[in-house]
């Protein structure tokens, strides 16, 4: 164990300050313009687009890296990113932070390609769990510590900016020096929406709402602390409590979905997260201590749907689409994120902060109602289901990733060689012939089987 750490020492600790320094300025965001008493909708849309850069950016940075390699690559979107979060330092201007925000994720994502390609080119089929295990943990374990080195700031001035501007800097020196070989040039795995849509709705779903929570927590999560009239230190605690909570969930979480129904999980899940809200809808006046706590439960709750998500979707997925697979959870779990932060911006901007916890028990609730284990037919199980729970952080993962999953065999995934287009085309054809066959009584065997409703 302490040797798959060793081995990739470097990577993991330019990780752990990448996320230190990300950690660190989303919650600054929200806590500086809720100080300012700046409207809900601009915290919302800095946050977004964000997101939004991090999902557009994947796509540039493979091409970026195939260009220049994977260390220049790596150098000069730190250097944007250092940039884009200095430049705040100096400019008062909402338009040009969002533009900013917009740049830092899009550089940032090629970063995490870079990393990513390293572990996974470097690593054999024995030790892919582990060391998909460990870069996990450093990435929640860096975000938490982002959230806390808040508390170094007792006032919420440029510093904190420049301290994550330093940390953007200091995640160039283990790539940097690192003595592993360059990991050959990734290949974005092709985006089959409409067939995965078509295969597991029921999984994205989970995923689309995972990701509208997780982008509305971290954005208007501090601003609905800082109007309990929590200081910024307590507002820090307050969104580390949730995000270090949802970290170590994860493995318990992952042992029970491996021995129960994974859609009725999820509808418990998403039940219990509707119960936690409703301390949180403005009615009561809650101590420090009790706001911890319900902190540390949404973190259990929310942040934990992705990883169920994506468990009960590979169950349902040949074992040979699953790296595309991964690229269609991340898309739509970035969507979610975008569009989260937005739509809450909104509403707590004309109504008030508790409405944060009202929008996701609205969300819970139509978990619960669309998600149901009778709904799920079993006609497009895999043949290895249940697949084993992988614990898994949020969108800064790209599908590079993906091929370092347990439940994933490289060697034999097509992923990479299917066009999305013919693919659809094919599928319609089927269905059509299909249809044909049914009206003149004979029995058709689709190549890669009907849809199911999961």
């Amino acid at each position: 164990m302490l040797s798959a750490v060793a081995s990739f020492s470097s990577l993991y600790f330019a990780t752990l300050l990448l996320l230190l320094g990300t950690g660190l300025i989303n919650t600054y965001l929200g806590i500086s313009l809720a100080e300012a008493q700046v409207s809900e909708i601009w915290v919302g849309t800095l946050i977004a687009v964000y997101y939004l850069g991090l999902v557009l950016g994947a796509r540039t940075g493979h091409r970026l890296i195939a260009s220049v390699g994977h260390i220049r690559a790596y150098t000069a979107t730190a250097a944007v990113v250092t940039v884009a979060v200095l430049v705040q330092a100096l400019v008062d201007n909402l338009w040009v932070w969002t533009f900013l925000r917009f740049m830092a994720g899009l550089a940032m994502v090629t970063q995490f390609i870079s990393i990513e390609s390293w572990l996974n080119e470097q690593t054999d089929n024995t030790s892919r769990g582990r060391v998909l295990a460990f870069y996990m943990v450093f990435s929640g374990l860096g975000t938490v510590l982002g959230q806390l080195s808040l508390t170094l700031f007792p006032e919420l001035d440029f510093r904190p900016l420049v301290f994550s501007g330093i940390c953007s800097i200091l995640c160039l020196i283990p790539v940097a020096l690192t003595r592993r070989l360059h990991p050959t040039v990734p290949q974005p795995a092709p985006i089959m929406l409409f067939y995965y849509l078509k295969r597991v709705p029921m999984s994205l779903a989970v995923v689309l709402v995972g990701g509208v929570l997780t982008g509305s927590f971290y954005g208007l999560g501090p601003v609905f602390a800082y109007k309990q009239n929590l200081s910024s230190d307590q507002v820090a605690i307050f969104v580390a409590a949730a995000v270090a909570a949802g970290l170590v969930s994860q493995w318990p979480l992952g042992w029970l979905a491996d021995r129960v129904d994974r859609a009725g999980l999820i509808r418990i899940n998403a039940l219990l997260l509707f119960i936690i809200t409703v301390p949180l809808w403005g009615w009561l006046d809650l101590p420090y201590w009790a706001l911890l706590v319900l902190s540390c439960g949404l973190g259990v709750l929310q942040f934990t749907l992705y990883p169920i998500g994506a468990a009960f979707a590979n169950d349902n997925v040949d074992p040979e689409r699953r790296v595309g697979l991964s690229a269609v959870l991340l898309m739509v779990y970035g969507f979610g994120a975008c569009l989260g932060p937005l739509l809450v911006g909104v509403i707590m901007r004309e109504l008030q902060p508790g409405t944060l916890f009202i929008f996701a028990a609205v969300c819970a609730a139509l978990l619960v109602a669309y998600v149901r284990p009778e709904r799920v037919t079993g006609e497009n199980l895999s043949q290895d289901a249940p697949t084993h729970f992988v614990p898994m952080t949020e969108i800064q993962t790209t599908p590079v990733v993906a091929e370092m999953d347990p439940r994933v065999d490289p060697e034999t995934d097509i992923s990479y060689n299917v066009d999305p287009m013919e693919e659809e085309q094919d599928a319609m054809e089927d269905s059509d012939e299909s249809q044909m066959s049914s009206s003149l009584g004979q029995e058709t065997v689709p190549e890669h089987g009907s849809g199911t409703k999961v």
